[in-house]
């Protein structure tokens, strides 16, 4: 649904606000295609596109550092924070969420260093504890009326969201620096 035509649009509209900000994003430092990337990236996580301005704000400050297009989705994302959470769980001041143990994530972590993707490095019977779990989790957190929330580190977060986003879609994976100050974090279980 997205596509280089679309992306270009978005940037056309962009410019209209603010042309500097466009004239130095593409191609100065960033290819359409990449940005097509992010976009897809965020679509994909049901991330709303319409505040493109900090979409492509975030984009020209973390171009330098880097052309990964995950790189610049995971910055995207935090900076987005704030109406990924609210899109969430509202406009209350506390954001309930499901944690994972410590010492799972730091599994999780070494698998990610490992070359894994979509939890194709975890050992079969941890990936499928760990699966059973979180629906168990995601049916507990609903059951109780609020919005299931996985909070994890940002080295795993796009791990664990490619890893349930099939099997578990109203699973919010989200990462520690992606929750912003104002929200109150309750952790209600731990996987």
């Amino acid at each position: 649904l997205l596509g280089h035509e679309e992306v270009q649009q978005l940037l056309d509209k962009l410019s209209k606000s603010a042309p500097k900000l466009v004239e130095d994003l593409v191609p100065k430092q960033l290819s359409l295609a990449t940005i097509l990337k992010v976009l897809q990236s965020l679509l994909q996580e049901k991330i709303s596109i319409r505040d493109m301005r900090t979409i492509a704000e975030t984009l020209a400050e973390h171009a330098p550092m880097s052309q990964d297009a995950g790189v610049l989705t995971a910055a995207s994302r935090v900076a987005l924070g704030r109406s990924i959470v609210q899109q969430i769980s509202g406009m209350g001041a506390d954001l309930s969420v499901v944690t994972l143990e410590p010492s799972l994530e730091q599994i999780l972590h070494q698998t990610l260093h490992g070359g894994a993707e979509a939890g194709g490095g975890l050992e079969p019977g941890l990936a499928e504890n760990l699966h059973r779990s979180l629906i168990e989790e995601t049916q507990r957190q609903e059951a109780a009326g609020r919005p299931a929330v996985l909070l994890v580190s940002q080295a795993v977060r796009t791990l664990m969201a490619r890893f349930v986003r099939h099997s578990i879609p109203s699973l919010h994976v989200l990462a520690f620096n992606e929750i912003p100050d104002n929200k109150q974090v309750k952790i209600m279980a731990t996987v």
